[in-house]
């Protein structure tokens, strides 16, 4: 155990089945170890009754309403809905609410004086702003974000691998390069605003009619967006869109491109093929020239169009139109094939967060990461401005002093990048996180952290940047679902896990997108949407049992397994690289 960075969380061992089925488990939490040790340690959950008498509640404890996740917490989290006067058990005392708790929101359970620190998962997540009496809500009325950036103890934690596990497969596309794809794509990828409608165009003449003759392309999607031009040449806003919308051109699901520009934008069609080292497609198992020994598709120039020297807006679709059509045999040629699980680069994603996410969901996420790198794959944690607050849960265990600085290089980058606009990182809880019950960023942090698994951090990437490592990596990118997605795909991520409390609705082409809810009640009311629930662990399942479960289901998905955002069209709309800088 990682001493002073694991916290130890001690049940009623009554209830302890709600949580673990094995009392001994090391969930591997960043921060959280969960495990029985004494009825006194502190009482954990308990059930609102339904239609009890109110005698029995004066001797039997309410059973699965309300979480303290640490020993050292002074508030604990309602996980219903809780009526003004409602009584909590703790140990020796009773506190008595002193107004009505939503669900995922926050309690007092011990005076906090103005100016002291609210305690939740055994750390501080920010400072009171006035008296707090037990029994009192916990949120943005009394609460105020207090966070210093820890740089102390940098790679003194980092933990010994995992053992290793053999003999995980799924059914992948093994590409010319190595690299494998979990699903088969055709893109369309737009060099900048001005092409996107042609690009669109060409890409919707494929209909799912025209596909039906090709059952192993799962679509031709057209990859648009604002930019490409309005930038100053070279600079990091060129550069990033360069990186961008080179990753998808190279990425494993995508297996053929066309690119579509206008002629005088910034970012050239020159400047993105030299930059990025595009080269003409090498797929594994389809026709090739029995002369070069590479596709009949290599046999000519990389399929690029320029409307203006194309002559136009309908002579540009035609012969887009034309490319596609000439590629589609040779994309549906390609069949899946047996693959070791080392080969899935796992991105982890949480948006439209609540109270619970970092009890369920988030850490069940972890679970299926852990499993992931001991496969020999690589998981992906991201949202730098979600990690601020929790920054020390990773560079205590970062491989090196080198990548644990520069996580906090990052985080620093951000706070002046904040600043610049007149604004601070605490803004990113979102109205929806807030009415969830999360209420500072620190918060929302720790809870969002717990994503990453357990393993130690082996390095730290630029934006949209190429992956290579394996083992949890961290990609810097902002916490806005899109941009921080696209990023990741765009970095090499095959597979993508989103966990949402609010119902977040997102899908990511070209990479499908297992949504997770920490709900029940999320889960029941958009099941449409949903693909896991693990609300499911607030009524018995342990977090490893879920994180074993979602598990499985990133291997079924990557072996072709439609998601629930697949099955609804999401993905297409979603494509939003991070635009850095100015726009001129």
């Amino acid at each position: 155990m990682l001493a002073g960075l694991w916290r130890n969380v001690a049940l009623d061992g009554n209830d302890f089945h709600a949580i673990l089925s094995n009392p001994t488990i090391d969930l591997r939490f960043h921060f959280l170890q969960f495990r029985v040790d004494t009825l006194e340690d502190f009482n954990l959950l308990h059930r609102a009754p339904h239609e009890r008498k109110r005698d029995e509640m004066k001797t039997e404890s309410i059973d699965k309403c309300w979480i303290r996740l640490h020993m050292d917490d002074n508030c604990i989290v309602a996980l219903q809905p809780l009526a003004l006067g409602f009584s909590i058990e703790l140990g020796q005392k009773t506190v008595s609410l002193r107004k009505a708790i939503p669900a995922g929101h926050k309690i007092a359970i011990a005076p906090i004086a103005a100016g002291e620190s609210v305690i939740k998962y055994g750390w501080p997540i920010g400072l009171s702003t006035g008296t707090i009496e037990p029994g009192d809500h916990v949120h943005d009325h009394n609460l105020r974000c207090e966070h210093k950036i820890d740089y102390s103890d940098l790679a003194t934690l980092t933990p010994a691998p995992l053992a290793s596990i053999h003999g995980r497969t799924f059914e992948g596309y093994v590409r010319g390069n190595g690299s494998v794809g979990t699903r088969n794509y055709i893109a369309i990828i737009s060099t900048v605003n001005c092409s996107a409608s042609v690009s669109r165009f060409v890409a919707e003449h494929f209909t799912p009619y025209v596909l039906d003759a090709f059952p192993n392309i799962d679509g031709v999607v057209a990859f648009k967006h604002d930019s490409g031009c309005g930038m100053a040449y070279e600079g990091i806003k060129h550069r990033t869109l360069s990186k961008v919308l080179g990753g998808i051109a190279r990425h494993p699901n995508i297996a053929a491109y066309v690119l579509i520009g206008l002629g005088c934008e910034q970012n050239t069609l020159g400047h993105l093929l030299k930059t990025q080292k595009l080269v003409p497609l090498l797929l594994a198992g389809s026709p090739v020239s029995s002369k070069t020994g590479n596709l009949a598709q290599d046999a000519r120039e990389i399929p690029v169009l320029s409307i203006q020297d194309q002559g136009g807006t309908r002579a540009t679709v035609q012969r887009g139109v034309e490319m596609v059509t000439e590629l589609l045999p040779i994309v549906n040629a390609m069949q899946r094939t047996t693959v070791s699980a080392e080969h899935l680069i796992l991105a982890t994603k949480c948006g439209g967060s609540d109270g619970y996410s970092g009890i369920t969901a988030n850490p069940a996420l972890g679970v299926a990461a852990d499993r992931t790198v001991a496969c020999g794959g690589t998981a992906i944690l991201s949202e730098t401005t979600e990690l601020y607050g929790a920054e020390q849960l990773f560079t205590r265990r970062a491989q090196s002093e080198a990548v644990a600085k520069k996580l906090l290089d990052r985080i620093e980058w951000w706070k002046k990048y904040a600043a610049g606009y007149g604004e601070e990182i605490d803004n990113n809880p979102s109205i929806g996180n807030k009415a969830g019950g999360l209420t500072t960023i620190v918060e929302k942090s720790l809870g969002a952290a717990s994503k990453g698994g357990s393993t130690a951090l082996q390095a730290v990437y630029d934006y949209a940047e190429p992956i290579r490592t394996k083992g949890l990596v961290i990609m810097d990118s902002p916490g806005f679902d899109p941009a921080c997605a696209t990023g990741m795909v765009a970095s090499g991520a095959n597979v993508m896990v989103f966990t949402t409390g609010r119902g977040s609705c997102f899908g990511c082409k070209p990479v499908p997108s297992i949504k997770v809810s920490t709900n029940t009640l999320l889960f029941e009311r958009m099941p449409e949407d949903m693909d896991l629930d693990t609300g499911t662990v607030l009524q018995g399942e342990s977090i490893e049992q879920a994180g074993d479960r979602l598990f499985e289901a990133i291997l079924a998905t990557a072996s072709g397994q439609k998601t629930k955002s697949e099955l609804l069209g999401y993905g297409g709309d979603e494509f939003v690289p991070w635009s850095i800088g100015p726009t001129l």
